[in-house]
Formats: C-alpha cells, structure tokens, sequence
C-alpha cells in the first residue's frame, strides 16, 4: 500500500494517545484527518482545535462523504475497539483499506531510518527523551510517542520525513510490524497476561523483536537475557552512569563508556528508572553519530512527559505529582523517586487500577508496592477495554494492603480527601481516566500551597 497516493484518513479511536499521535502526523503532511471515539477529552479537544472533525457516537451518517470513498480513503483502528463496532463493520464490509495503528507505523518506518523503543516500562519516556535529543541535533525526525512532551505540548517531535522514533508496543505483539535500524528494550517484565498467557511467551515476543536488529544495534537494561549494547546505573556496562548526584533538583553524573567518559551530564527527571531511561537515549543518539556536546544540551532541556512524574504544584507547603504508572514496578518507581525527594514528608497516593485481568494478574504486587506509601486512596478499577470479572474489584485489593492508613474512596470523594489531608506530597497514579481530574486536583492542592 503507497501512502502517498491516499488523501483521506479515518480513525476509529482517533482519541488514543497513540492515535493520535498519528492523526496529528497525517494532518502535518496535508492528509484529510477525521475519526470516532467514545469518549471527549482533553486529547480529542485539541484534535479538533486543528481541524479534525472528530465525533462521538458509533454513528455512519456522522462521518464526511469524502471518508466514504474506499478508492482514496484509509481507516486505521484501534485494538480496543469493540468487535461490533458499526463503523468498523461497514468500512470492512465495502471492502476499504482498514488497517490497525501498528500497522501503519511499519509502513511508515519502512521507509525511514527508524528508533524503535520497546519495553514493558520507560517506553513513552525514553522515546520522548530520544525524540528531543535527535530534533534539537538538527536530525530530519518525526517521533511518534504516547504521551504530551511538556516541550512541545504535543504527542508528535518534528515534522521529518527520513528517520522514525517510534514505540514498539508489546500489546498484541503489534511492535512485530516495525522496521527498526536502531532498537532499544527497557524492561520486560510480565504484563499483557490476557494477551499472552504468561511471561515466557511475552518474553519469547521481546526476542522476537530484538531480532530485527544486530545485537551491535540493539540496547538493552543491565540484566536482560539478551545480547546487545547494556545499559546499567552504578555498574559495568556498556553504558553506565556513575557518580551521581542531585543539584539543584537535577540529577548529575557521568557516563562512561569503553572509551571515554562524559562528565556532568544534567538530567531533570527524578527516579533511578529515568536516569535509565536518558541513559539509553543518550546511547542510542551517540550511536547515531550525535555529538556529546548535543545530547548533553538537550538532556538538560528536557521538560518531561505529561502524567509521567508531572509535577503539578511544587512549593514548600505541598506537592503534587500525577503519574500515569499503572504495574507494581511502574508504582515502585513512582516511590523510590519521590522517596528519594522528599524523605521525612508525608506522602498520599491515589491509585485507580487500570483492567480487571491486570489486577486479578498483578494483585499482590500492587499491594506490596502500595503499602509503601504513608497513606492510600484506593479507587474502584478503571476497565477500559474489558468486561467485569467476577471476584476481581478495588475491595479484593484494598484487603491485600498492609498499610494501615486505607481507604476505598470514588472519584468526587477523592477531592475531599485531599482537601482534608494533612499531608506533605500528594500523588495520584493510574492509566485510567483519573487523569481527567488532575487540573480539579491541582486546584485543590494550589490552595494548600
């Protein structure tokens, strides 16, 4: 299929943040962009800002009759999209072009020198670092990422039409579609279960994909069962920071390499796994030919991505950070950093859980990384893409808890909970909608602050 040759494209789930990331790519080299989804939000709010004509009701008479010429239209769905979706059903019963997002992406990385980042964790992180580094070098990239870079307030960096960074996503194997030259794999740990049954299948996957590449062009965390360039904090690897420090709330340290060492590097993000995750970018861009002089520049620059560790409110008085994590080692992370931060404070977390097969898969280590917390907020299971299972809900999870201070709360009682808390550093988590109360939160702690 010649992407060039078609001028209509059509999403189902056009609101994804993968999707979108897409939809705003296509509208950037003159496509015509409209699409469906379920749901408005801040995301579909600023697709439509732009131009697309974006609606919300599974509704054919509501799409444009240009969308409706199979000759020069493509429809790109989402996994999530249910089965009896009657936009999807039609567009392939009359026989149109429909693809899913992963497909798509290898067609666009096929011609393209491409940067596929892979990993349970750190994907949409090291991406948007990598993204950076590579667009304020100077390279002819565009970086597809699932989330906001606070740099650019956007889920697309650059506009280039000769080199990807892409994330290869694990669920439903769709990174197997990439066509990578430089590839990375930050984690693997279990997750997908319902996709894969169990961990050696999701990591016979990874090797898979890691298998696209050489293992001269493959970057892998310290520890991985895999062959490749290793990236490693405070040990031997191919790549290791070492001697690190916080200055001024950055991070500083030095990256040695087997020939050389970089000193003081500057590094905004806080967290062990994120120091990982700039490590690996840093990597992958000096492999790419990047000068130090650049990557050390942009890693200083860099803002974040919004609901990974975002800070919200920072003052004396009270913090607060929203973070998307949505596993026990994402929710570890999540602690270790702001442990690490603030030490003798007392720190609130908010969890939503994210699937009903997710939790009922993960639910003691939800508990144990929850339990680390001074204070837990629990609320009920956010569930996407899935039915209800029976047994599985927040009350199983809450009793798992060995924190004393608990509590099963719903979203509007989540606000006053807050408000009447006497906490230092407040911390909502979770992949579910949660994040459309973060700008209530704000407010709320603002006052506190």
């Amino acid at each position: 299929m010649n992407l060039n040759q078609i001028q209509n494209i059509y999403f189902i789930g056009i609101g994804g943040i993968g999707m979108s990331a897409l939809a705003r790519y296509f509208m950037n080299i003159g496509k015509n962009v409209a699409g469906y989804d379920k749901t408005q939000t801040h995301l579909t709010g600023e697709l439509i800002a732009l131009g697309m004509d974006i609606h919300f009701e599974d509704n054919l008479n509501l799409i444009d009759k240009k969308y409706l010429d199979k000759s020069n239209t493509l429809v790109i769905i989402t996994p999530a999209v249910p089965k009896e979706h009657s936009e999807w059903n039609y567009f392939l019963s009359e026989g149109f072009e429909v693809k899913k997002r992963a497909e798509v992406l290898g067609l666009i990385t096929k011609d393209t020198f491409c940067f596929a980042v892979a990993g349970t964790h750190g994907k949409t992180t090291t991406s948007s670092i990598l993204g950076h580094i590579l667009f304020q070098s100077g390279v002819d990239v565009t970086s597809f990422l699932g989330g906001i870079v606070e740099n650019y307030n956007s889920n697309v960096i650059g506009d280039g039409k000769t080199v990807t960074v892409v994330e290869a996503d694990e669920f439903d194997r769709s990174f197997l579609h990439l066509h990578p030259n430089l590839a990375c794999i930050t984690s693997m740990d279990a997750d997908h279960l319902d996709i894969y049954g169990d961990a050696s299948a999701i990591e016979a996957s990874f090797v898979e994909f890691s298998n696209k590449v050489t293992s001269n062009n493959l970057f892998i965390a310290k520890g991985l069962p895999l062959k490749g360039n290793t990236i490693g904090i405070n040990e031997e690897a191919t790549f290791s920071a070492q001697n690190i420090r916080i200055e001024n709330g950055f991070y500083v340290f030095d990256v040695k390499t087997a020939n050389e060492v970089i000193e003081n590097v500057k590094f905004a993000l806080p967290g062990h796994h994120n120091l990982s995750n700039a490590l690996i970018a840093f990597a992958m861009s000096k492999s790419y030919g990047v000068s130090n002089e650049n990557i050390l520049a942009a890693l200083a620059s860099f803002k974040g991505v919004r609901r990974r560790f975002s800070f919200q409110t920072r003052t004396e008085k009270a913090v607060y950070i929203d973070d998307y994590a949505h596993h026990p080692t994402e929710i570890n992370a999540v602690h270790q950093a702001v442990r690490e931060l603030y030490p003798n404070k007392k720190i609130i977390a908010a969890f939503q859980p994210h699937l009903f097969s997710r939790t009922k898969d993960f639910v003691d280590g939800f508990a144990e990384s929850l339990s680390k917390f001074d204070e837990v907020l629990l609320m009920e299971i956010y569930p996407a893409r899935e039915l209800p299972v029976e047994g599985v809900n927040s009350t199983w999870l809450l009793s798992k808890i060995s924190n004393e201070n608990k509590k099963l709360i719903t979203k509007e009682e989540l606000l006053q909970e807050f408000k009447n808390s006497d906490a230092n550093v407040y911390v909502t988590i979770g992949a579910g909608d949660i994040g459309e109360m973060v700008s209530e939160i704000k407010k709320i702690i603002d006052e506190k602050a």
